[in-house]
């Protein structure tokens, strides 16, 4: 019987082609692609609205701290017979204007371009902020007062003769000594010719602070540390001491009683600076506006809109936000904040007599 044979063939070997392979590699391109694309605006947003915040955050808390500091300011330094005289302190710096709240003081280094520079000035002093009579002075540096619970050793007090003369300089200087009977307060150098003068007392810590803008930074400056008006000291960080980044702009306008008689409320806000006793007596609020920047630079802001308006604020007739001084500015967000503050240490005070 014959054998029958069974021949097996070889199946014939199947692999990817080459067509396959690029379509293949162009399906995986475009899927990476698309997973960047997202990935890419899912960042930006991230970054844009992080920016926003930290912008937010630096505004609120800057505008906090302002805000505390005015209405604090005047404390134990708004009596009528000294307000807008010059001050010197224990460091020998003259400070241009003893007032409650100064907007572009004289004699300080500018911030940035188009902001303004505020400065505030208060005791905290727990006596009387009428001053104490002086009802005798046994030498220079000695006055005998008639409170003499209202002081104390390192207090830091200033000296005014009645009447006010035309040109008022004045100096704060430290209490060296204090007795309660006799009842006197004994300073380093004194003032001559203070019978029926004036003590001021401003306390032991009081603060003659300056904000300024200065390179995208809210700054302050310590006039009983440093000299704020030394020419140069505006670059150095260590005279303006940044409290908060990514602001721009400060800007401020003074709220004013210009009814003749005074009548304490307030009838324009205006910039006019001050320049006699019975002007700084009429300030008795403030308006102002704090701008922040978003950190992250939005490119499609400049690109895909041709003309991006200024911030604004209600007081933008007197005082703009002009940002038109920084470099690209129009490829960034911004936020406003702005708020009203009542200076209440010359508001308690009321009409003064002769303004």
């Amino acid at each position: 019987m014959a054998r029958r044979l069974h021949h097996t063939l070889p199946r014939q070997a199947r692999g990817v082609s080459l067509i396959e392979l690029m379509v293949g590699l162009v399906i995986g391109m475009i899927a990476v692609l698309v997973v960047m694309q997202v990935f890419q605006i899912s960042e930006s947003s991230r970054r844009t609205t992080v920016g926003g915040d930290d912008a937010q955050l630096a505004g609120m808390l800057s505008l906090s701290a302002l805000n505390r500091d005015i209405q604090q300011s005047g404390y134990g330094s708004s009596a009528f017979p000294i307000v807008g005289c010059s001050i010197t302190v224990p460091g020998g710096w003259v400070v241009p204007a003893l007032a409650p709240v100064t907007i572009n003081p004289a004699g300080i280094p500018p911030g940035d371009a188009n902001t303004d520079t505020l400065m505030v000035i208060y005791g905290d002093n727990g006596g009387s902020p009428e001053g104490d009579l002086v009802a005798a002075q046994a030498a220079q540096a000695t006055y005998s007062v008639a409170t003499p619970t209202s002081f104390a050793v390192n207090d830091l007090i200033v000296a005014a003769v009645t009447p006010r003369p035309l040109v008022c300089n004045l100096t704060l200087e430290l209490v060296t000594a204090k007795s309660d009977s006799p009842p006197t307060v004994t300073v380093g150098t004194g003032v001559a010719g203070m019978i029926n003068g004036t003590l001021f007392n401003f306390g032991r810590d009081p603060r003659f602070q300056v904000y300024a803008v200065r390179n995208g930074n809210l700054t302050v400056c310590d006039y009983r540390a440093n000299n704020c008006g030394a020419v140069g000291s505006a670059g150095d960080p260590t005279v303006w001491v940044p409290v908060s980044n990514g602001v721009v702009s400060l800007r401020a306008v003074y709220g004013k009683d210009t009814t003749v008689p005074m009548d304490s409320a307030v009838d324009v806000y205006d910039r006019i600076a001050p320049a006699a006793a019975c002007d700084y007596a009429r300030v008795s609020a403030l308006q102002l506006a704090l701008v922040t920047q978003s950190g992250e630079f939005d490119k499609q802001l400049g690109a895909d809109i041709p003309f991006v308006p200024a911030p604004e604020w209600r007081a933008s007739d007197a005082a703009p936000i002009d940002l038109s001084a920084r470099a690209d500015w129009q490829s960034f967000r911004y936020k406003v904040y702005e708020t009203t503050v009542p200076v209440r240490n010359m508001a308690w005070q009321g009409a003064q007599s002769g303004c």
